[in-house]
């Protein structure tokens, strides 16, 4: 069993009063969680199937950048197992930044909505958008329960917990 290190532990996020702020205040916060699992976990254990079902730290990561993509972004996937699999040449830093460049995109979007009723803009429209309160609760359930698992994985790897 690895030494248990200690990460700081971040309280959830004071929001402003509105339900868009608090919607994305917490957002935010997950999305931070979730790629300080990622940041600093050793190779080749960041990609090592830490449980039988495959999954791993880098592949998490790398499953939630699409969905961000999939959810704010309109861009399809094909194949959502695949997802949760890193390329071999990605290193986990290559991996991190993707998610955050993704998660600036996701959230220039999100700058320009108004309305949490009306549809998330998407550049094409060849299927229906979700509103921007489903995509946000969504993304919210999402990045929560993996950021969960990664908790978890983050801890058998080297022992460091905390968000």
């Amino acid at each position: 069993m690895p030494a248990t290190a200690r990460r700081r532990d971040t309280p959830p996020p004071r929001t402003g009063s509105g339900e868009a702020e608090t919607l994305r205040g917490f957002l935010d916060y997950l999305r931070d969680s979730m790629a300080a699992n990622v940041d600093g976990a050793p190779e080749p254990q960041v990609r090592t199937a830490g449980v039988p079902s495959g999954t791993n730290l880098l592949g998490l990561l790398n499953h939630l950048t699409f969905v961000e993509r999939s959810t704010f972004l309109g861009e399809e996937v094909t194949d959502w197992q695949a997802t949760f699999r890193a390329a071999p040449k990605d290193s986990a830093a290559e991996v991190i930044a993707r998610y955050r460049q993704t998660v600036e995109r996701a959230n220039r979007v999100l700058d320009g909505c108004t309305d949490l009723g009306a549809p998330v803009p998407r550049p094409r429209s060849e299927r229906p958008a979700p509103s921007v309160r489903w995509a946000l609760t969504h993304m919210i359930e999402e990045t929560g329960r993996h950021a969960g698992h990664a908790d978890i994985l983050r801890e058998l790897i080297d022992g460091a917990t905390g968000r």
